[in-house]
């Protein structure tokens, strides 16, 4: 079954460098857990928004669970303690986008 989680993450202050280097550093162990990033975005981190927003998707629950385990990615649980002050994990659904037609008067 497939699994798709939406991240979130919050930098420590001063910290949002480094939240992205660690996230660049892991992030390439999904594709050996059978999982991929959709889609990964960067926000301001301003007025209590998070810093990056990620999407992922695993091929089964056995593929997340060995990620998480992965000792190339908990033994950097300093460097990212260091620079993540909290993280939000949501399952998801994705949804399919249909093109609406523009509305009258408008050319696209």
């Amino acid at each position: 079954m497939t699994i798709r989680l939406c991240c979130l993450l919050w930098a420590r202050p001063g910290a949002s460098g480094a939240l992205a280097a660690y996230e660049d550093k892991v992030l390439p162990l999904l594709a050996e857990h059978d999982g991929r990033i959709l889609q990964r975005a960067r926000a301001d981190g301003a007025e209590g928004r998070p810093d990056e927003i990620q999407l992922i998707e695993f091929a089964s629950q056995a593929g997340y669970d060995g990620f998480m385990a992965d000792e190339r990615r908990t033994s950097l649980a300093g460097e990212r303690d260091a620079a993540i002050a909290r993280t939000e994990l949501y399952p998801v659904e994705l949804v399919e986008q249909r093109s609406h037609p523009a509305p009258s008067g408008t050319t696209e």
